[in-house]
């Protein structure tokens, strides 16, 4: 099993909490944590490199959407895959974030047990 690096942006800290705990669960994951877009993109800045980004869509000041336009401007993250958390279910949301450059989304509340998976699962299907 090839051996991923997260970073999850999420404002809620009980959302951060269980995505670690639930991401854990993968020995093959590590797992960095960001409160906000902001500190997500500081992180990014300072040289953290993920395989993949988790990333909420409703956050204040700097959005899900938001975030990723910036991070794309990033040297290095122009590609870097990104999978939006939303319990904006409508299929016209679904398809505006894969619109924006997701590779995929995770509805929430998402399923602890399965949630390295469905990463897993969303980045096979992107070809990663």
């Amino acid at each position: 099993m090839t051996h991923l690096h997260l970073l999850h942006v999420d404002d809620e800290p009980d959302i951060r909490e269980v995505a670690a705990m639930s991401l854990e669960l993968d020995g093959a994951m590590t797992l960095t944590s960001a409160a906000s877009g902001a500190e997500a993109l500081g992180l990014l800045e300072a040289g953290c490199r993920p395989d993949v980004i988790l990333l909420d869509v409703m956050m204040p000041v700097l959005d899900g959407p938001g975030t990723l336009a910036r991070l794309r401007q990033l040297p290095g993250h122009e590609a870097t895959p990104v999978i939006f958390m939303t319990a904006r279910a409508q299929s016209s949301e679904l398809s505006r974030y894969t619109d924006l450059g997701a590779i995929g989304v995770i509805v929430k509340p998402f399923d602890p047990m399965s949630l390295a998976a469905s990463v897993r699962d969303i980045l096979a299907g992107a070809g990663g």
